[in-house]
C-alpha cells in the first residue's frame, strides 16, 4: 500500500511540474523532459480531448459501466497515453474506455504516459530501463512489456533482445494482463504470486477466476494448489467425450425377466443396462458339473 501511495505522490509532482509555464516540457531536449518520459503521470481529465480520427466510435455501454464499476473500486489499473499538443493540453492516443469509465465515476484525475513529439528512442530506452528495474510487480513489467509493443511496434521476438529475456518469459508476463482486474490488483498488492497468476490465466471465464482467487486468499493456498484447482474445474467444465452425440435409451430390465433367467438357467443370474441401452448377462456356476448343466440348456 506504501508503496501505491509513493507512485500516487509522485505522479502528482510531476502533473505540478508539467502545469508549471516557465517549464514547458514539449521535447526530449527540454528541462525535466527526461522525469517525463516513460513515467506515470496523474493528469487532469479536463485537459485531454479525444482523438478525432480515433476509429472507434460505438461503445456497449453496459461494458463501460462494469469497467466504471472496476475503477470505483480499484482505480485506473492501465494508464492512458496521451500526446502533448500544447501547454497544459493533451490528445488521447489510447484508453478512450477507460477515461469514458473514470468521467462516469467522478475522476478528476487520471494515470496517463505523456508522450512527447520526439521521444520514440527516449521513451524504449526509458522503459526498458525500468523493466530492468528489480522492485517492479509482475503488472507493471507486463504494462511495460505492452507499451513497448503498442507504442513503439516492437514484435515479441525484438522486445525479448531488448530486454534480454526469452520470449516465452515475455509471453508469459503478458498473459497477466488478461486476468480480471481484482487479480491483477492483488498480484500488485502481494497477495498471490506471478505463478497463481499464470495458473487462473487458464481459466477464460472472469467469474470463476474471481471465486479461484478468493479461495487462494482465504485459503492461503499454494502455487502448485492452484493449479490442482484449475486442473478441477476444467474438468469438470469439458463435456464427456461422445456425450452429445450418445442417445440415451428407455430400455429397463424388469423383475419378471430376471425371474426368468433365474428359473431357466437355476442360478441368480446377473443383467445389467447402461444408459444406451447396451448391456451384459453374467451367468454364474458352483462346478465343472454346473457348469456343463449350463451348457447343455444353451445348446437346447
Amino acid at each position: 500500500m506504501a508503496q501505491a501511495i509513493k507512485k500516487q505522490a509522485m505522479g502528482r509532482g510531476l502533473s505540478a511540474l508539467l502545469k508549471d509555464p516557465e517549464n514547458d516540457i514539449v521535447s526530449v531536449k527540454d528541462k525535466n523532459a527526461d522525469k517525463v518520459v516513460g513515467s506515470i503521470i496523474e493528469l487532469d481529465i479536463e485537459v485531454i480531448e479525444i482523438n478525432p480520427f480515433q476509429p472507434r466510435t460505438n461503445f456497449n455501454e453496459e461494458s463501460l459501466q462494469e469497467l466504471a464499476t472496476s475503477i470505483r473500486e480499484l482505480g485506473v489499473i492501465q494508464p492512458i497515453t496521451v500526446r502533448k499538443t500544447e501547454f497544459n493540453k493533451y490528445q488521447l492516443i489510447s484508453g478512450e474506455r477507460r477515461l469514458r469509465a473514470s468521467k462516469i465515476v467522478g475522476l478528476k484525475t487520471i494515470p496517463a504516459y505523456i508522450r512527447l513529439a520526439d521521444d520514440n528512442e527516449s521513451l524504449t530506452m526509458a522503459l526498458v530501463e525500468n523493466i530492468q528495474r528489480h522492485d517492479l510487480d509482475p503488472i507493471e513489467i507486463a504494462l511495460s512489456y505492452q507499451r513497448l509493443i503498442d507504442e513503439i511496434q516492437l514484435t515479441q521476438e525484438q522486445m525479448s533482445d531488448r530486454v534480454g529475456k526469452k520470449r516465452s518469459t515475455v509471453a508469459n508476463y503478458l498473459r497477466l494482463l488478461k486476468l480480471d482486474p481484482i487479480i491483477q490488483t492483488g498480484i500488485r498488492d502481494g497477495f498471490i504470486s506471478m505463478g497463481h497468476g499464470r495458473a487462473i490465466i487458464n481459466v477464460e471465464n472472469h467469474d470463476v477466476q474471481t471465486d479461484i482467487y478468493q479461495k487462494i486468499v482465504s485459503e492461503n493456498l499454494s502455487v502448485r494448489d492452484t493449479e490442482a484447482l484449475v486442473k478441477i474445474y476444467q474438468e469438470g467444465a469439458k463435456p464427456k467425450v461422445g456425450a452429445a452425440s450418445k442417445a440415451v435409451s428407455s430400455f429397463e430390465i424388469k423383475g419378471t425377466d430376471k425371474k426368468t433367467f433365474n428359473d431357466y438357467f437355476g442360478s441368480l443370474v446377473d443383467v445389467k443396462v447402461a444408459g444406451n441401452g447396451k448391456g451384459k448377462i453374467t451367468i454364474p456356476f458352483s462346478s465343472e458339473a454346473d457348469f456343463i448343466r449350463i451348457m447343455n440348456l444353451i445348446k437346447g
